[in-house]
């Protein structure tokens, strides 16, 4: 049952900093971090306004190790921190996508709730409290709603069979499916296959719920040329795909986002555009075209701008997002914003006044707050962060004076919800659901540095101290080694290679962002093109090797490396061509370029990095090919993959196992059936970091009682 609260009258400001920081400052006995603290830490969700910015909406999960037990709710709070923030729904099935009426009084979310087959969109009186009403009964779900302006209807996404019309079609090809004799998957074109599932005919389209008695939910798409095209798909997510659909501010269009030509996508781009469909249905207009892609559509407050973010392809793969304005309703060709700012656009907002555009970019291991004229100009900085990193922003549309919320952590700060100050540049706290436990911990902010590479680069890394740290005695060196590549080590909290879950057996765990990495600028990233594994792996050694010049604290004879995906690749390569790890850990890592592009569900981009398909016989394809080098394996390895794993199949650490066997270097192998890229279930991820860690102490000797020493480690 869903429990309501009304909300208080707000109250004189206070600082939530200082409320939920009372019990850190009090005298505790720290300890050093454990995968209960790391998993168990409360799971704070992008926080969402109110129009009028004076409430905040966001998730939080409550986990367990015990899938069933977990929790997650949706939780209210005013933003000026006059009172702490209070739960809204208490159900066991979890909320997502919840958004503010135009008039601030309700919000709408999907949940699959008691008595649902699928997920459904819900709407909550704030102001005049009562249950939760389900307003959608569609037999294929609901999902990402959005408020008409006028707060009569609501559009949402949902995901129909091929030629269905309406529901009773779709439910009708549905149980056609089950009564089938047979169990097959057929394709004709690709991609087959994204993330961890296999992937089906549906299609997403865009519905409209009119909130008046009786309605029926109505498909926008239904019956038109550009939603039965083969090419048709949304932008893919790691759980589907999205249309990203918004109202149009007269409410008599939607907005969506969607690519005509993804069946081409093993040997082509498949850019998205922005389309224009009529709420009474019939063929969507084109907005944008081109080779560029286009994403996350927006209105001004005023409605007479729609931005988008925009990604302009040229002669290499990578390029940043940027952002864009178009004007409306004339729909002309997009004017980009952020041309000459070299970093990517992360989330933005939009001043109530229409004047400001308020956003988030990655910068050397932080996320920062920036903001540029909303006409265009240059990109200023708000604030640069010392420590930490900002995400999920969101900008009140109709407050006096702008008023931003988003998410804040660093390495020793879970996410909370913050007020972002512009004027004073600092953030106050609004919630501070995991203060007493981080204060407990043992554990310092990350130290920092950059070195000149040999190839003239500046390389930025960040390092992670164990617990009970000394400057003065001897600790190992963990050499962790980021994915992507496109991505970049933040100043963040992790489920997954948690720094200081690593660290705490005693070693320094040492984190470098390697070419190719975001958050330096557009070249920087690029320049993995071509270089995909020996630049970058050159980079990780050097960066070792300034980590050994710079901190007398790390024990030079103890040195190991590892890393996932990217990371992964990259840990294969250190295997081929160096032996000065004592050990190596490749999760979900190729160790043959040619296998990994034939059983991957993204091919295309792989093909360019390396100069064409690899029968073609490029050079990259053999002189940067882990497998290549098999007669040069001799590092201890654990590899470990989750068998859902369809970025970086199984089949790729199996060649890798069989090459450490066969050459009979010490190896461990551990496949992990329910799990994909990622390890997300508690107790597999409790007992991966155990695995992990007794590696690292076979190999590096750690002394008893941490990893401090003053002696040298030996294989």
């Amino acid at each position: 049952m869903t429990r309501h609260y009304r909300i208080p009258a707000l109250c004189t400001l206070l600082i939530f900093s200082a409320v939920y920081s009372a019990g850190a400052q009090q005298s505790v006995q720290k300890r050093a971090i454990t995968h209960e603290d790391v998993w168990l830490m409360k799971r704070v969700g992008a926080p969402v306004a109110s129009p009028d910015g004076r409430w905040v909406i966001f998730s939080v999960v409550d986990p367990a190790y015990d899938e069933s037990a977990q929790v997650s709710d949706l939780w209210i709070a005013p933003v000026d921190g006059s009172a702490a923030p209070r739960r809204l729904t208490s159900t066991r099935a979890g909320e997502s996508g919840a958004v503010w009426s135009p008039d601030g009084r309700r919000i709408a979310f999907a949940a699959r709730r008691e008595g649902d087959d699928a997920s459904q969109i819900y709407v909550l009186d704030i102001t005049g409290g009562g249950e939760a009403q389900r307003v959608t009964s569609i037999s294929t779900g609901a999902r990402s709603p959005q408020w008409r302006p006028d707060g009569g209807a609501i559009l949402f996404a949902s995901s129909v069979f091929p030629g269905a019309d309406d529901d009773e079609a779709n439910r009708k090809a549905a149980a056609e499916r089950r009564a089938r004799k047979y169990r097959a998957r057929v394709y004709e074109s690709f991609p087959i296959r994204n993330w961890d599932r296999w992937l089906d005919d549906a299609k997403t389209h865009v519905f409209i719920q009119s909130l008046e008695s009786g309605a029926k939910a109505k498909d926008l798409l239904a019956g038109a040329r550009l939603a039965a095209q083969p090419g048709f798909a949304g932008v893919p997510t790691s759980g589907g795909e999205e249309l990203q659909a918004v109202w149009a501010p007269d409410g008599a269009s939607v907005i969506f986002t969607a690519s005509v030509n993804r069946n081409q996508a093993a040997y082509s781009e498949t850019p998205n555009h922005l389309f224009q469909v009529s709420v009474s249905g019939g063929e969507p207009k084109q907005l944008t075209s081109g080779a560029d892609s286009h994403s996350s559509p927006r209105f001004s407050p005023d409605g007479r701008t729609l931005y988008c973010t925009i990604s302009v392809k040229g002669e290499k793969i990578y390029s940043l997002t940027r952002l864009a304005r178009i004007d409306w309703p004339a729909a002309g060709k997009p004017q980009v914003l952020t041309a000459a700012f070299d970093r990517s656009v992360s989330s933005f907002g939009i001043s109530p006044d229409n004047r400001t555009i308020y956003l988030t970019a990655e910068d050397a291991g932080r996320e920062n707050i920036y903001s540029c004229p909303a006409s265009g100009g240059a990109v200023k900085p708000e604030i640069e962060l010392k420590q930490g990193a900002y995400s999920g922003l969101s900008v009140a549309a109709r407050s006096p004076s702008p008023v931003l919320v988003a998410l804040w952590e660093s390495a020793v700060n879970p996410a909370e919800v913050v007020r972002i100050d512009i004027a004073a540049k600092r953030h106050a706290l609004i919630s501070g659901f995991n203060a007493d436990r981080v204060a407990a911990i043992d554990w310092q902010p990350l130290r920092e540095f950059w070195f000149e590479s040999k190839r003239g680069k500046r390389i930025h890394n960040l390092i992670a101290l164990p617990p009970g740290f000394d400057e003065n005695k001897k600790y190992p060196l963990f050499v962790l080694i980021h994915g992507g590549p496109h991505s970049m080590w933040r100043d963040q909290f992790f489920t997954r290679w948690n720094y200081h879950l690593l660290a705490a057996p005693g070693y320094v765990v040492l984190l470098t962002d390697y070419t190719g990495s975001t958050g330096y600028g557009e070249r920087f990233a690029q320049e993995i093109e071509g270089d995909p594994l020996k630049g970058p792996a050159d980079e990780i050694n050097e960066a070792a090797d300034e980590a050994i010049r710079l901190y007398k604290f790390v024990d030079a004879g103890r040195q190991a490396a590892g890393g996932a995906s990217y990371g992964g690749h990259l840990a294969n390569w250190l295997e081929a061509t160096t032996t000065r790890y004592k050990c190596l850990i490749s999760h979900a890592g190729l160790v043959n370029l040619e296998s990994q592009w034939g059983t991957s569900d993204v091919i295309y981009s792989r093909e360019r990095t390396n100069g064409g398909p690899h029968w073609e016989r490029g050079r990259i394809w053999d002189e940067q090919n882990p497998i290549r080098y098999a007669k040069n394996f001799k590092t201890p390895m654990l590899v470990t993959i989750g068998e859902q794993d369809f970025r970086v199949p199984l089949n790729n650490s199996l060649e890798n196992w069989s090459v450490l066997q066969r050459m009979r270097v010490p190896s461990k192998l551990i496949v992990f059936p329910d799990e994909n890229h990622w390890i997300l279930k508690g107790e597999n991820s409790r007992f991966f970091y155990q695995e992990v860690h007794a590696w690292l102490d076979r190999w590096l000797n750690i002394a008893p009682g941490g990893g401090a020493s003053t002696g040298r480690g030996s294989r």
